[in-house]
């Protein structure tokens, strides 16, 4: 991460809108620092923190349960949300800096580790950001695909019966080049990430799949189909895997549980205090989220029993009713086309601006060409940003096709992102502000507490990676 260009930026944001402040006209429409006016409350708080954690992660949690069985599965589920709320309780102090009330806002993540923390944990974080970013896209083409698939499968079977050879005929790679294509062209559109409506539209797809797949597990529960088998310790050594299976899948899924939990901020009104809404935010958000993992995990698992499904919509071992299925796979892929650019936009501005700045006489790179559409006026076309952006797409669709794993890619995003963003920065960010003493009982319990999601981290990527290499054995 370059420092220089994210001070350019700042100061770039600052100009916008310190203007007025500076030449003594105030306005109602700026804060206090000279930025546009924030006018984020506990509510609207929770719900971003509930729209941005409720998200694709939740399909996978019947299998992470089916491995781990019904004691350690809810307790690692329960674990990891402890520590999420936990850390964002550190993080939320870490917002101002020195002073978690009244000291200088930081505007971005990597704003309050460079204040914290200094330059180079500062790009450290950057890395671990983008890296993040890049794996989620690639996740989201997979799991787009998936879903895609699985609404032709549903059909397939409807249309033909059970006994008919539905999976032969569905092939993932082929929608994730349809995902691609559809991300190509929004990828072209200016200030995507600014249209609010995105979140709205995330928020009801993500409810509307999850309730749908709880509904349906439900019934599944409820019918006169047999009850499938579950445990204490999920699947059984010798039965459903081996022992070495049932070690390394176990480590897999602890990955899938990490990655089903992520965290936001909102841009909150300076008072109250924004750290002091933000603890309570999380409270509400990652309680109300963990109340609806449960449901999906453990009503999933008692659905399939050990044989639950790496994604438990697209895996139902019944087809009816298959308009259900089909709606609630739709959902998903809605979902995910719009995340898909939520979560790449960050990447295209780094490198936007990192090539702008580091080459500013570069026509191919700073030229704007004008372009005038029928119905829709002027079009601003650049040749590096259209051409970039495609490549990007293309390249992140072209590692999905190679590892086309639902449950081992989405355990390594979890495992490579959990430690790092939701642990590590938080705790040492906080030990600095707050200037614990070194080897005080505080600070010995936090430094424990990352240690040990460090351990757990990098045996879950161990599983994740083990899972991806057996798959690809399989191909």
């Amino acid at each position: 991460m370059d420092v220089e260009l994210e001070q350019r930026r700042d100061m770039h944001k600052n100009n916008d809108y310190g203007g007025s402040l500076e030449n003594g006209h105030g306005d109602n429409n700026v804060d206090d620092d000279g930025r546009e006016k924030r006018m984020g409350t506990l509510m609207t708080a929770s719900a971003h923190i509930i729209t941005a954690v409720i998200g694709s992660g939740v399909l996978s949690l019947a299998w992470a349960i089916a491995q781990l069985g019904w004691v350690a599965g809810p307790a690692i589920l329960m674990a990891f949300s402890f520590i999420t709320w936990f850390t964002s309780t550190l993080l939320a102090d870490c917002y101002r800096s020195p002073d978690p009330v009244s000291g200088k806002r930081n505007y971005s993540y990597m704003d309050a580790v460079r204040a914290n923390l200094g330059t180079i944990k500062c790009r450290f974080c950057g890395l671990a950001q983008y890296v993040n970013l890049i794996g989620v896209t690639i996740g989201y083409t997979i799991t787009a695909s998936i879903s895609m698939a699985a609404v032709q499968k549903s059909n397939c079977f409807h249309k033909h019966g059970h006994v008919f050879n539905c999976g032969a005929e569905t092939s993932t790679r082929y929608f994730m080049m349809i995902f691609a294509a559809i991300q190509i062209v929004l990828s072209q559109i200016p200030n995507f990430d600014k249209l609010s409506w995105l979140s709205i539209v995330a928020a009801i797809m993500s409810f509307a799949y999850s309730s749908i797949g709880v509904g349906l597990a439900l019934a599944k529960v409820g019918g006169h189909g047999g009850h499938p088998t579950t445990s204490i310790t999920g699947t059984i050594v010798g039965v459903d895997v081996s022992s070495s299976e049932k070690i390394w899948r176990t480590l897999q899924s602890i990955g899938d549980i990490a990655f089903a939990y992520s965290y936001s901020n909102d841009t909150l009104r300076s008072s109250p205090p924004e750290n002091k809404v933000m603890k309570k935010a999380s409270l509400i958000g990652v309680s109300t989220t963990t109340v609806f993992y449960m449901l999906c995990g453990c009503i999933g698992y008692a659905a399939f029993g050990n044989n639950a499904p790496g994604n438990f919509l697209t895996g139902f071992g019944f087809y009816e009713p298959f308009w259900l299925i089909d709606l609630a796979n739709i959902f998903i892929a809605v979902h995910l086309v719009g995340a898909y650019q939520v979560f790449c936009q960050p990447i295209f501005s780094f490198v936007e601006n990192y090539c702008s700045i580091n080459w500013p006489s570069s026509g191919f790179i700073n030229t704007e060409h004008e372009l005038n559409i029928p119905c829709y006026g002027t079009y601003n076309v650049n040749l590096f940003r259209a051409t970039w952006r495609i490549l990007y797409v293309i390249l992140t669709a072209a590692v999905a096709m190679t590892f086309p794993f639902f449950n081992a890619f989405v355990g390594l995003i979890g495992a490579a992102s959990f430690w790092p963003l939701t642990v590590y920065f938080p705790v040492e960010m906080y030990i600095a502000q707050s200037g614990l003493p070194k080897l005080s009982a505080r600070w010995i319990w936090l430094k424990v507490l990352s240690w040990v999601c460090l351990i757990v981290s990098l045996v879950a990527g161990a599983g994740s990676v083990q899972g991806l290499v057996e798959e690809l054995r399989k191909v």
